[in-house]
């Protein structure tokens, strides 16, 4: 299971996903250009302690992010507001992808094409959107728990 941001525009976002995916223990896909400068300065700061645990991989652009062995292993499964499928609904296997839209401007036409499925969170009537790493830790935990990810991690 793995965790992929498409271009993000805000670093505190970026760093808040190092974080998630260093303790869930899931890779994180960065998939370049950012709408900030991505130094390994910045990233090390954006990554604060979490830095060892996490599993980044950078990626200069998507087409380079499709290319990645990782696409090999599963869906790409698209995370957004209008998903056909809802995320109790959707059944995860272990080999998938999450990706998750700009905060700005959300999936492009080539990440809604590739997508494999697309996946909404059930939200209360009027609410517009969660924050992209606030959902991307829903259905992060929701592919895991499903797939038996969780099998040997202790809580803390």
């Amino acid at each position: 299971m793995r965790l992929a941001l498409y271009q993000p525009d805000i670093p505190q976002n970026l760093g808040a996903a190092i974080r998630l995916c260093a303790c869930l223990g899931a890779p994180l896909d960065i998939i370049e250009p950012c709408g900030f400068p991505l130094t390994d300065k910045s990233l090390k700061r954006a990554a604060l302690d979490y830095g060892a645990l996490a599993q980044l991989e950078r990626h200069d652009g998507f087409s380079a992010f499709l290319a990645h062995p990782a696409r090999h292993n599963g869906r790409l499964v698209l995370i957004e507001t209008d998903g056909e499928a809802r995320l109790d609904h959707f059944s995860f296997a272990a080999g998938d992808t999450l990706i998750l839209g700009r905060e700005s401007a959300g999936s492009p036409v080539e990440v809604r094409q590739a997508a494999m499925a697309r996946v909404r969170i059930p939200m209360a009537p009027g609410a517009r959107s969660l924050n992209v790493v606030v959902a991307g830790a829903a259905a992060l935990f929701e592919a895991m728990r499903q797939t038996g990810a969780f099998e040997g991690m202790e809580p803390r």
